[in-house]
């Protein structure tokens, strides 16, 4: 058995609640972590994080972008750039900005928006060939040049459990539309919003059905984006959520199923008044769980059981501090939600640069330890 093989059993098993040799560990890192990690730890350029710590899953997302027109650098001076992408997007980078900052958006109203056509889910483009696109290029830092999407997966796909990756609507139409334009139109004409919502939902279902038949059986899971929620509530009505978002993710979600992939739905903030519609909708897990909003994975795994599965919340806060004790009890805590099942240990979103790679290093040992089954957790019991 190959070790992508006992990854792949490890996450299922993790995902169907049930115990396997251990609690799987996955992540995501922001870029000025792994700098630091590579200076403090001696490491060369090709240091990969996913291979350095063995973690045991890795999500790939194909072109998502509506338009497969690549990336149009319209300023690069080293420090400030300027790009133009696939949804029509101007976006801004700075090596002082944290994150991308939109200065505008192609398609702004109503009638831009249900005049927009979107380039074919399945085109081959997206899958086979190396064209730089907006989710994969522009965020923390401006990534052009990567390999094609099966070229990715292929890279990994003997070592790591691997999960594709696409958007839900929301996550598309802030993307084209602006974030403020978008709950403002909902607001105005939510009905009108919610027919291009619906042709959003068609795009992304043929996105899920395009990348599995590219990667041949080599998938276990598709990761779902989709921030609805800020740290205290949702954006908007849970009501209009339900009627209007809610039956797409469940076509997307019923997309990964018929092919039979596990589904993660990866939302920053609070959108706990929303939990139990996502799984009649067919989500698996929830990501990421942030602690800062409030969420806490023991407590949801007793409110929820064997009903749903978890990953991440293990709290960046905590990780910060770089005090060993405080993240032990932080990580031994919440492995307490991995009896029989149902979570896989990670951040609460992404590992910042402000957590020593020695702290991170730690973590990994803490899961290793005492995240083999039958859990021994030290003492720290919930």
């Amino acid at each position: 058995m190959t070790d992508g093989e006992k990854k792949r059993q490890r996450v299922i098993a993790a995902l169907e609640h049930r115990e396997a040799d251990r609690v799987p560990v996955g992540e995501f890192f922001w870029t000025n972590f792994l700098r630091r990690a590579r200076t403090e730890l001696g490491l060369g350029d090709d240091f990969d994080p996913y291979r350095y710590w063995d973690l045991d899953m890795i999500v790939i997302t194909p072109n998502l972008d509506p338009h497969i027109t690549g990336i149009e650098v319209l300023k690069n001076d080293g420090e400030h750039k300027v790009v133009k992408t696939g949804f029509g997007a101007t976006i801004e980078r700075r090596s002082t900005y944290p994150m991308p900052n939109y200065l505008d958006f192609e398609t702004k109203t109503f009638e831009q928006a249900e005049a927009l056509r979107f380039d074919d889910p399945k085109d081959p483009r997206r899958y086979f060939e190396a064209i730089d696109d907006q989710i994969n290029s522009v965020a923390d830092e401006l990534n052009l040049g990567l390999p094609s999407y099966i070229q990715r997966v292929n890279t990994y796909a003997d070592d790591f459990c691997i999960f594709g990756g696409v958007c839900d609507p929301h996550e598309m139409i802030w993307r084209i539309m602006g974030t403020e334009n978008v709950l403002i139109k909902l607001a105005e004409e939510p009905e009108r919003m919610a027919k291009f919502i619906e042709r959003l939902g068609d795009f992304l279902v043929g996105i899920v059905e395009a990348q599995v038949a590219a990667a041949g059986g080599r998938l276990s899971g598709m990761y779902i984006w989709g921030d609805i929620a800020y740290d205290h509530g949702m954006f908007f009505s849970p009501k209009y959520w339900r009627d209007v978002y809610k039956p797409q993710l469940k076509r997307i979600c019923d997309a990964a199923h018929k092919a039979g992939l596990k589904t993660i739905y990866h939302g920053c903030g609070n959108a706990s008044e929303v939990f139990e519609d996502m799984i009649e909708a067919g989500v698996d897990a929830y990501n990421p769980l942030e602690a800062k909003a409030g969420l806490d994975v023991v407590d949801l795994k007793r409110r929820f059981g064997h009903r749903w599965a978890f990953n991440g919340n293990i709290d960046v806060q905590v990780l910060e501090t770089n005090d060993r004790e405080k993240v032990r009890r932080e990580v031994l805590t919440k492995l307490n939600a991995a009896k029989g099942g149902g979570f896989i240990l990670q951040s609460d979103h992404s590992i910042p640069s402000n957590v020593a790679p020695a702290t991170y290093d730690y973590m990994i040992e803490l899961a290793i330890e005492y995240g083999k089954y039958p859990l021994n957790l030290g003492g720290v019991k919930q």
